[in-house]
């Protein structure tokens, strides 16, 4: 629905509304919203070969698959000059995985395989025994297993890359990562949040001196809580980790706007909130004010979409929507009322 003359949105305001919390903040545990230092995944990458390719493989121009096939035979006790052997049917790949933290020798990996030659395809092939190492140049895995897209190039099918592919389960960790510290330095572990922020940082520190005695933890910045271990979890580390992960938080998020132009989506942060102001746009008129839209002198040939006086940022947007509103016309509002100081949230367009 479109309309000829300029169309208006009266979104009133309560006056009190920035005084006023909207209902209770829901609280998340700190294992949701925060690991213990150094307890990540490691990245790992190895290079290796892919054979059994039905012509699809990297031509003769790809040197270095090439001499990695000569070297292979070699291995083997088969000497063979790169010059004299053509293999269309072998491509060079590299592959990666993440080595989680606490992984056990013996434990199995999923795989990405990519082509770094000139391959059409790696689909059907077979990746030979691929060493994967870590940013320390030591090995902590070993990669071999059959390639397969899956989907594929058929109605209503999904068309894969044809030089990427994974293999679940397809590598084995020969080697594990140390972890045993829990990133505990003396009598103290820290405990990092996942989005940085102050007033969370506070939140938790001040909830785990609550469970634990005041001084037990304290925040060292927005995205850092060091937390001191009791002589009674000395040895017990794991007990006492697990206890402070079940403790209740309430996390602060910033106040954001996230729009995708391609989809039309709009995320609204609870925060977003608007100041009175007026917008003009295309045939669009937006007027942002305290009180109620019945305050509004309205002329008998203007649109009006009433809204609430306690409505916020998401109604202003489901009433740009219920007029027609294209998503570029409300990325463009929300963005002028932001550059105006009348919107106090962030926005991100995706």
């Amino acid at each position: 629905m479109r309309f000829n003359k300029v169309a208006f949105v009266t979104f009133a305001l309560c006056s009190l509304i920035f005084g006023v919390t909207l209902g209770v903040l829901a609280q998340s545990r700190i294992k949701d919203i925060a690991g213990v230092e150094g307890v990540r995944e490691n990245d790992l990458i190895g290079y290796g070969l892919v054979v059994g390719l039905k012509g699809t493989g990297d031509s003769a121009g790809a040197m270095f698959t090439v001499q990695s096939v000569a070297n292979m035979l070699m291995r083997f006790g088969i000497t063979v000059s790169p010059d004299q052997f053509r293999v269309r049917n072998v491509a060079a790949v590299m592959v990666t995985a993440k080595l989680p933290a606490f992984a056990r020798v013996g434990d199995s990996l999923d795989v990405a395989v990519s082509s770094v030659g000139d391959a059409r395809s790696i689909e059907g092939g077979t990746l030979l025994m691929t060493p994967l190492y870590g940013p320390d140049e030591n090995l902590y895995a070993a990669a071999q297993g059959h390639i397969s897209l899956g989907g594929g190039g058929g109605t209503g099918r999904v068309r894969v890359h044809p030089t990427v592919a994974r293999i679940p389960g397809g590598a084995t960790v020969e080697q594990a990562l140390s972890s045993s510290d829990f990133g505990i330095q003396k009598d103290r572990l820290v405990l990092t949040l996942r989005d940085a922020d102050f007033l969370t940082a506070d939140r938790m520190a001040k909830a785990i001196c609550e469970r634990f005695g005041e001084g037990s933890a304290i925040a060292q910045d927005a995205g850092a809580v060091s937390v001191r271990i009791p002589r009674d979890y000395s040895g017990n580390v794991v007990g006492f980790i697990a206890l402070i992960e079940e403790i209740p938080v309430t996390a602060d998020a910033p106040a954001k706007v996230v729009f995708n132009e391609r989809t039309g989506t709009v995320v609204i942060g609870g925060n977003a909130r608007v100041l009175p102001a007026v917008v003009s746009h295309s045939n669009l008129r937006v007027q942002v004010i305290e009180g109620s839209p019945d305050s509004v002198a309205i002329a008998p040939d203007e649109a009006v979409v009433p809204v609430s006086a306690t409505d916020t940022v998401d109604d202003l947007v489901a009433a740009l929507n219920s007029i027609g509103a294209t998503p570029h016309d409300i990325i463009a509002i929300l963005q002028a009322l932001r550059a105006c100081g009348a919107l106090m949230a962030e926005i991100e367009v995706l």
